[in-house]
């Protein structure tokens, strides 16, 4: 008998059984945190009998078995329950979705190591002065777009030229760039070059940076090449919805796109003049798989793999006989965040309103304690997700802070701290008012996808009116993808409606937060700025920060201040899990690698599940 998620009326009871499992527990010691294990030592859970997992039993890797055969087709899923955007180019993509397409056909200049180290193996290579300011690139010469020209230094140059140009529209322009000299004249429209940046000859580029930091060498470069050739005469302010990104976007990647059907599905064939060697599959085929129907789909062969596998599915499908999965602590973790003010569109930068609903940070630190997400991962995703404590995940361990405890879920203890700060319930309805009497009524956005997503919104609402806080889902439901992060903020535009939401990230290789907690940070979505913050986020990437223990004492500083200033606070660090067909070989999920080339299969149709 087929095992398929669990239906919406078993996640209705989850949800009783695990707000009455949280009633029960009453509070956990600080200091539970799992770190890197991301899963329980024991295989059951004392509460609830459930069967726990731990993501040390996975690896990366996917098993080879069989020989291959020549060419073949890959069928890729993309899960989500929604069309991707199809913003199909580095420069300009915004969501995790279209990462995922734009992977198959393009591809940094710049290889890492698994301590996500640039390394020498990429496309291109570099060396550094004495001083660690200047960089100079030599792009290989056998790296040519999917249209036979070769990837030049110009491209690598007009990739930043056209990032940091006044009329750019996406949301890349940041401290990676601004650290270039001459960017920030450039930007303002004070130059029309940047001085910082230098096409020493076709395939030779130099970048001199301002400040040598210890982030250039773990992804602080930006390593993304632009076809020139093709972009020259488009206006920069047009190019995210120009056909060239849209329809028919190119690459040097191993595989070419052949057709796209917008926001469904996109074809590609092999690129026989990959750098890397010609692949060894003849096609691949992405289409987007809603999550429930992820389990059929991987079952009866309509792909060979997907992206991510909802790990809420995993127990009920961990023995399909016709997949190997393969899994890792994901780079990632899922979050609340308080809106604290709004972005200024003009200085491109947050703008702090002490006025904002969510302002007083002990309402922020009752939110926090109110929830038990021990629980959560246990209940909802059998410890493949566990409770979160700081903003730099496991993923991470040199600089994640595993000894900070976050803050302990205690409701009695956030009923304490809203009394203490004048939240009381005037009216006798078991709902507190703010301190000014007035009502309270928080509005909490929270998106759309897989089974769990409902029963975990309505989870923490619960929690929160257990300590007396009139916590209503924004509209009354959840929010599609692309919708949820337009209206929390990714094109500078707050919903004012929007007090709370939970979403999710995935930090990038250099540990440096300030992509996402920066006071000139887009996807600083909380709109959070403190000067301490400011601070420590200039120190983290400062000269004296080479020295790697140094930096991990200003990391473990400003983990402590995240978790006393509550801009957001984590809930779920998460693993990735990827169910990989038997006749796949030569597959893996390891951030650091790029061997899609290598892909092979076995056979000409995907194996089915007995």
């Amino acid at each position: 008998m087929r095992k398929t998620s669990w239906s919406k009326a078993l996640l209705a009871l989850l949800l009783v059984l695990l707000l009455a499992l949280a009633a029960c527990s009453g509070g956990s010691e600080e200091g539970e945190a799992e770190g890197d294990s991301g899963g329980s030592d024991s295989n059951k859970s004392e509460d609830s009998g459930k069967k726990l997992y731990s993501i040390d039993d996975f690896s990366a890797e996917k098993t080879n078995e069989g020989e291959a055969i020549d060419g073949g087709h890959l069928k890729f899923g993309l899960v989500t329950d929604t069309a991707f955007e199809g913003t199909l180019n580095w420069n300009f993509y915004s969501g995790a979705y279209d990462s995922e397409v734009i992977k198959w056909f393009d591809e940094p200049l710049l290889a890492d190591d698994e301590n996500y180290m640039y390394t020498q193996d990429g496309a291109a290579t570099f060396e550094t002065s004495e001083d660690g300011r200047v960089f100079t690139f030599t792009i290989r010469d056998n790296v040519n777009w999917h249209d036979g020209e070769p990837v030049t230094a110009e491209d690598w140059a007009f990739s930043y030229e056209v990032i940091g140009h006044p009329d750019y529209n996406g949301v890349r322009y940041g401290e990676d760039f601004t650290n270039v000299e001459g960017m920030e004249a450039y930007h303002n429209g004070e130059a029309d070059s940047i001085s910082g940046i230098e096409v020493v000859d076709e395939k030779t580029l130099k970048i001199t940076y301002k400040e040598a930091t210890p982030s250039l060498l773990t992804g602080g470069i930006w390593p993304y090449a632009m076809p020139k050739h093709i972009f020259e005469d488009i206006p920069v302010a047009k190019m995210a919805e120009s056909p060239e990104v849209r329809e028919h976007p190119i690459g040097f990647g191993p595989f070419k796109v052949e057709t796209i059907t917008p926001g469904e599905s996109v074809v590609y064939t092999k690129n026989e003049d990959y750098w890397q060697g010609e692949p060894k599959l003849d096609k691949v085929t992405l289409s987007v798989i809603n999550p429930t129907t992820v389990v059929q789909a991987l079952e009866t062969g309509k792909v060979d793999t997907v992206h991510s596998f909802p790990v809420d599915q995993y127990p009920d499908n961990a023995e399909m006989s016709n997949v190997e999965f393969l899994g890792q602590i994901d780079m990632a973790y899922t979050y609340i965040g308080f809106k604290l003010g709004t972005w200024d569109k003009e200085k491109k930068q947050v703008k702090p309103d002490p006025n904002m609903k969510m302002a007083d940070v002990n309402l922020r630190k009752a939110m926090w304690h109110a929830v038990d997400n021990n629980a959560v991962g246990e209940q909802f995703y059998n410890g493949l997700r566990w409770n979160a404590t700081t903003l730099i995940p496991p993923s991470h361990p040199e600089f994640h802070d595993s000894e900070n405890p976050g803050l302990a879920y205690d409701p009695e203890k956030a009923k304490e701290i809203l009394d203490e700060a004048g939240y009381e319930d005037v009216n006798g309805d078991g709902m507190r008012e703010n301190p000014e009497g007035e009502e309270l009524v928080i509005n909490f956005a929270s998106m759309s996808g897989g089974d769990t997503a409902e029963p975990l919104a309505n989870y923490y609402i619960q929690s929160w009116k257990k300590v007396g806080l009139n916590v209503q889902l924004l509209d009354g439901r959840l929010q599609e993808f692309n919708t949820f992060y337009d209206r929390v903020g990714q094109n500078g535009d707050d919903d004012p409606k929007v007090d709370i939401f939970q979403g999710a990230w995935t930090v990038g290789n250099d540990i440096n937060p300030d992509g996402l907690y920066g006071r000139d940070a887009i996807f600083n979505f909380p709109r959070y700025a403190s000067e301490e913050n400011d601070k420590l986020l200039e120190e983290g990437i400062s000269e004296a920060s080479f020295d790697v223990e140094h930096r991990k004492e200003v990391y473990n500083e400003w983990q402590k201040l995240m978790v006393e200033e509550i801009p957001v606070f984590p809930t779920l660090y998460r693993s990735e899990l990827v169910p990989v067909n038997n006749r796949v070989q030569n597959y893996s999920i390891a951030f650091n690698w790029y061997g899609r080339h290598e892909i092979s299969v076995t056979q000409e149709e995907p194996m089915k599940a007995e």
